[in-house]
């Protein structure tokens, strides 16, 4: 960290005019980057599935968790309608989503709202952040927030973090950072708020932080200070969120561009949920990603990359199939089950994977027609992964793709117009 002629991005929230540049700190990434990635660290670690953002503002810290392929549904809550409003079309999928699906389903919500209001549509998560949040809260919020967040929520983890007032004193000029800070607070104020909270709700409470101070100010401790809230005993379990009545406080608000109300119209992904909070109701935009587990993206992605290894491997034959046949314009004769040669390009596999491909049956021509049975394509890894036996790839590619008819093997011709273009 540079300690002159730098600028804080933290200091009241980017106003700048009051921090003087030759004066002011500036942290290498920004400070908010080093609090995003912190949280997107912790849920490599722990590989959470539902995941809370409350207070997600922007909505920054969600578009960085979206890609991670272990979360299927994350929510985001925020008091800022017209935040949410705007932010939301960049939660939503894009074409490349479609055409490189997850493995899992993914469905983000935004919903407009206190976060000191309970919603049973956040019980049973397993991680809740809430990155700097309470310092935005007055006395009776916060005093209602572990009540609703630690009580009635009760998530597996729970990530705050809140400025550390005793770094203020190496930034010019300022007493809050920001204008709408109710209060800031030093570490031993957070950590007797945090452990008084964890010990009330049955939560173990570590500390750390991001934000270093310079050199020769280490005594005052991370910029920002941050608390990790594990529940004593694992999840809640399901007799337990049984019993929770449903609460729907919270409205949904998401916009989409046209080109993405089009796309989606034509994947229909968003699903309408209706709510009947009490006397009101609510219309509730959910949006979801497409992945492996929707049966009509799975199979045009078994069908794609099947088609890709069998021209792989029958592009590969033509040239053995042609020193064979003899002279050009030779009637080519039968390869039988004679090795396919391996292409020069393509996937890297290891020797254990080039085993077990080396072992499985051998692609054969019969005629003009070129066979490759289903079990020589299982022995590929990517499409190993995506079938577990021959009977279920058969079972989604039949119609698209043609077989042999006792249907073990994928059927091409051998030849086609492009291998007469380039002299095959």
């Amino acid at each position: 960290m540079e300690e002159n002629n730098l600028q804080c991005s933290s200091v009241v929230d980017g106003n700048f005019e009051e921090v003087p540049r030759e004066t002011a700190i500036q942290f290498k990434p920004p400070l908010y980057r080093q609090r995003y990635q912190f949280v997107k660290n912790l849920v490599d670690q722990h590989e959470p599935k539902k995941v809370a953002d409350l207070g997600c503002g922007d909505t920054s810290l969600l578009r960085l968790l979206k890609v991670n392929p272990c979360i299927e549904l994350l929510v985001g809550v925020d008091i800022n309608e017209d935040k949410l409003r705007w932010r939301g079309d960049s939660l939503a999928p894009f074409l490349g989503d479609f055409l490189k699906p997850r493995d899992l389903n993914l469905t983000i919500t935004l919903y407009h709202g206190s976060v000191v209001e309970r919603d049973s549509r956040l019980l049973g998560f397993d991680l809740i952040t809430c990155i700097e949040l309470i310092e935005h809260l007055d006395s009776g919020d916060l005093a209602r927030f572990p009540e609703v967040v630690f009580g009635y929520l009760s998530p597996s983890m729970i990530v705050i973090s809140t400025p550390n007032s005793e770094f203020n004193p190496l930034f010019p000029s300022v007493t809050l950072r920001d204008s709408d800070h109710k209060f800031e607070w030093t570490r031993m104020e957070f950590q007797t708020w945090a452990l008084y909270v964890a010990n009330r709700y049955d939560y173990s409470v570590e500390f750390t932080g991001v934000g270093e101070p310079p050199a020769g100010a280490e005594n005052v401790g991370y910029c920002t200070q941050i608390g990790i809230f594990r529940k004593n005993g694992g999840k809640a379990t399901e007799s337990c969120l049984s019993e929770q009545h449903d609460q729907h406080v919270y409205k949904a608000r998401q916009g989409l561009t046209m080109l993405r109300r089009l796309v989606l119209n034509f994947h229909p992904q968003a699903i309408l949920l209706p709510c009947l909070p009490k006397m009101l109701r609510l219309q509730v935009f959910t949006t979801s990603y497409p992945s492996l587990q929707q049966e009509r993206f799975f199979k045009l992605v078994l069908v794609n990359e099947v088609s890709q290894q069998v021209e792989s491997l029958r592009v590969s034959h033509l040239p053995r199939r042609k020193e064979q046949a003899g002279e050009r314009g030779d009637k080519p004769k039968d390869i039988g089950g004679s090795k396919a040669p391996v292409p020069c390009f393509g996937p890297v596999f290891t020797e254990v994977e080039k085993a077990k491909i080396e072992n499985s049956p051998t692609p054969f021509c019969v005629g003009d027609k070129f066979f490759v049975p289903l079990q020589r394509l299982l022995a590929y890894p990517k499409l190993n992964r995506l079938c577990a036996n021959e009977e279920m790839m058969r079972s989604v590619i039949a119609d698209s793709i043609p077989l042999s008819s006792d249907g073990s093997a994928v059927v091409a011709d051998l030849r086609n117009y492009f291998d007469e273009q380039f002299e095959f």
